[in-house]
């Protein structure tokens, strides 16, 4: 199991915690310091089944700024989130073939 985290975001942590009080130590990667690359945020998308866009944070001050009211094709958002990392929703639990986000946080007991 595998979450991509921000350590200073309240869900993130509450996520975390879950998976912790399961019995069960992710790897974690934060997101925010070390980058995804393309492949690998295209196939989180895919096990999340989701679009692009639904996975972006549409309250960012640089999606406000540079992006709300564009229409871009799947590859320009996901190119949108890997330029600002802070664009990713989060936090994202990925198991296996299966993916889901952290919101709310009990999210992540489908995967359990």
């Amino acid at each position: 199991m595998k979450i991509y985290h921000n350590p200073r975001c309240r869900k993130s942590r509450e996520t975390l915690k879950i998976i912790q009080e399961n019995g069960i130590e992710p790897s974690i990667v934060l997101y925010l310091e070390d980058k995804l690359s393309e492949q690998e945020l295209t196939t989180i998308i895919k096990k999340l089944n989701i679009s692009a866009f639904d996975l972006l944070r549409k309250t960012e001050a640089v999606y406000k700024e540079n992006y709300k009211g564009k229409t871009l094709s799947e590859k320009e958002w996901i190119s949108a989130m890997l330029k600002h990392p802070k664009l990713i929703e989060r936090p994202i639990v990925v198991k296996n073939k299966k993916a889901v986000l952290g919101r709310p946080p009990e999210n992540v007991l489908s995967l359990l």
